[in-house]
């Protein structure tokens, strides 16, 4: 893996509603290198592909099952079956409150028929169209809040380890990345586990990367916040902390995210981002809404 790598971030969700099976046939369609999959498991250990623990702010979950909220007042995957999952609408992401679609120029919320669907399901289209096009695209699981699905009596992570295994994924060489944001469990996946996928130890906060010597002894790579690699701006040129220099003496690679053309902050356009962060500051890859954007930049 040494050339940058460009990572669908949920599919090509700047453009479809996120975690859908079209927005992971448009990512690919778009020649990415991998396609995400955030994991939670359904009430018959079903792993989902969605991106949170809730249903309420991507589904039509509450006028649906109006009674299946939890004191929360929040909607639960593990609530519900996989074949009650498979009736809801799924929709561009908005605020279970207000109704208000986050991103206001992305695809029309409430518009189109999509559907959330299986881990399993996705491996197979992204295998299907590997096969069917010659391309070798890989998968990017990630395990989502292994700690709630504990208290819940259930292990999300053997049940995807097994299902990558089924699938062909085992090893650093078969196209599969395993990400999580919990170190604890992502050093068990490596050590109790024994797993010889690659690993990526996903980074929320600054002080984590006081750690990285410690992740280095079971991670491949790390996935931080893209600002934490960012400390100032001088006379319009980015200096870096040095974190991607700290990880790279260490032997990992660094996969940032999430780069968004649509929602910037300190950067002008996407094509200072893009030359900032995989050019000037020399990440190894990106997660990306936009993968298109990416491809043509990299070409």
């Amino acid at each position: 893996m040494n050339k940058k790598i460009v990572i669908a971030h949920r599919g090509a969700s700047g453009y479809l509603p996120e975690h859908t099976m079209e927005a992971k046939a448009m990512a690919y369609a778009m020649n990415v290198d991998y396609i995400e999959q955030d994991l939670v498991l359904s009430k018959d250990n079903v792993p989902i592909v969605i991106h949170d623990i809730y249903l309420d702010d991507v589904t039509d979950v509450a006028t649906k099952f109006t009674d299946r909220k939890r004191e929360d007042n929040r909607y639960y995957v593990i609530d519900f079956t996989f074949e009650e999952l498979q009736t809801l609408a799924v929709s561009e992401r908005f605020n279970p409150k207000t109704g208000e679609q986050f991103y206001k120029n992305r695809f029309p919320k409430g518009k189109g028929n999509f559907k959330l669907h299986s881990f399993q399901q996705e491996i197979e289209l992204i295998q299907g169209l590997n096969k069917s096009t010659g391309k070798n695209i890989g998968i990017y699981p990630e395990i989502k809040e292994p700690e709630f699905h504990k208290k819940e009596g259930k292990n999300l992570t053997e049940i995807v380890l097994k299902i990558l295994a089924d699938y062909g994924y085992k090893t650093k060489k078969d196209n599969c990345i395993l990400q999580c944001f919990d170190a604890k469990e992502l050093e068990s996946i490596r050590k109790e586990l024994k797993s010889d996928l690659f690993l990526v130890q996903l980074m929320e906060f600054p002080e984590e990367a006081k750690n990285l010597k410690h992740f280095a002894t079971y991670a491949d790579g790390i996935g931080p916040w893209y600002k934490q690699i960012l400390d100032k701006k001088i006379n319009d040129k980015w200096e870096f902390t040095s974190l991607v220099l700290d990880a790279h003496e260490l032997g990992l690679k660094v996969h940032p995210y999430t780069f968004r053309a649509d929602q910037l902050d300190e950067f002008n356009s996407f094509e200072e981002m893009m030359q900032t962060l995989l050019i000037d500051a020399n990440v190894d890859g990106a997660f990306t809404d936009f993968p298109d954007k990416i491809v043509e930049f990299l070409k």
